[in-house]
């Protein structure tokens, strides 16, 4: 049984040599993998030093980290975890139980539900941010995920090899969720500890412009994999506006058999319009979605087959 430790890193000079030692202590039959993405200071030297397997990723930011890790890394189990020393290693064993017992395709280590995020996290928004996309997320997959963006989890070979990863940056966690949720991946969720950064290191995490982009990317995958319900409401939303405007028109009509609010009624049918035009897409690109499915369906036995 292979054990493979993800590490994907970017300036993190200051902390990957202890998280090297720590996840060697826990697991020292593991192989450890510090994928370096294009750091300027001496993490690739630093994680070499300690005993890491280190590989370049030249092209910048950690969803084509990861996608590199899941293409080129053969094991049976993965821990993913941060390089910034915020993941406890002691916890990984946790977090390899429910993949071995087979009750878990992903786990997911849950830093939010003993608080100790919220305790020990500095940063202003981050805890707001995680909460209104957990929100977001159970609310659109009819879910009950307590950690969204964790950057500590479990995966065994049969997700890790047929996950297409198409984000490019720190919206990669968010994608392996609704991913893992859609396409009914076995998920369990294990308590962990957070702490915050040692003294010196920075997160690389932007908080407005890394938090626009989950958005985006919540928005943009509820589009692509429940289009009926996505279309579906722009088109209850037109619909509504569109006989907000129209009603009085028509009442109009019927009183006096003629209409003087003529901009009204070509608002209110060009609104109409545009509801039936947005359900019809939705019809269209629900039987494309569901082709697709079947499809996805059809490769994960070949997958599952082909890694048994």
């Amino acid at each position: 049984m292979e054990i493979a430790i993800l590490i994907p890193c970017y300036n993190e000079e200051k902390t990957i040599g202890k998280v090297i030692s720590d996840f060697r202590k826990e697991l020292p039959e593991a192989k450890i993998y510090v994928y370096d993405n294009n750091s300027n200071d001496q993490t690739a030297s630093v994680a070499t030093l300690h005993g890491a397997i280190v590989r370049k990723e030249y092209r910048q930011g950690k969803g084509n980290v990861v996608r590199s890790m899941f293409f080129d890394i053969e094991a049976d189990y993965y821990i993913m975890v941060d390089g910034d020393d915020t993941y406890p290693a002691e916890f990984v064993h946790d977090l390899l139980k429910p993949l071995k017992n087979n009750e878990a395709d992903m786990v997911i280590g849950d830093r939010l539900s003993n608080g100790t995020y919220t305790q020990e996290n500095k940063r202003n928004f981050h805890d707001f941010g995680n909460k209104l996309v957990r929100k977001l997320i159970n609310t659109l997959y009819k879910s009950d995920i307590n950690d969204i963006m964790t950057g500590y989890r479990g995966f065994n070979k049969f997700i890790v090899k047929s996950f297409p990863v198409m984000s490019t940056g720190f919206q990669i966690e968010t994608e392996i969720s609704i991913h893992s949720l859609d396409k009914r991946f076995l998920i369990k969720e294990i308590p962990i500890d957070y702490r915050d950064r040692p003294e010196g290191s920075v997160s690389k995490l932007n908080t407005y412009k890394d938090g626009y982009k989950v958005i985006k990317t919540i928005f943009t995958l509820f589009k692509d994999y429940k289009p009926l319900v996505f279309f579906s409401i722009w088109a209850a939303f037109f619909l509504v506006l569109g006989l907000l405007i129209g009603i009085p028109v028509i009442v109009e009509f019927f009183q006096n058999r003629y209409i003087t609010k003529v901009p009204s009624a070509i608002l209110a049918v060009g609104l109409v319009n545009l509801s039936i035009l947005s359900q019809a897409c939705g019809l269209i690109l629900d039987t494309v979605s569901s082709n697709s499915r079947k499809q996805y369906e059809l490769d994960l036995h070949r997958v599952k087959h082909l890694y048994k």
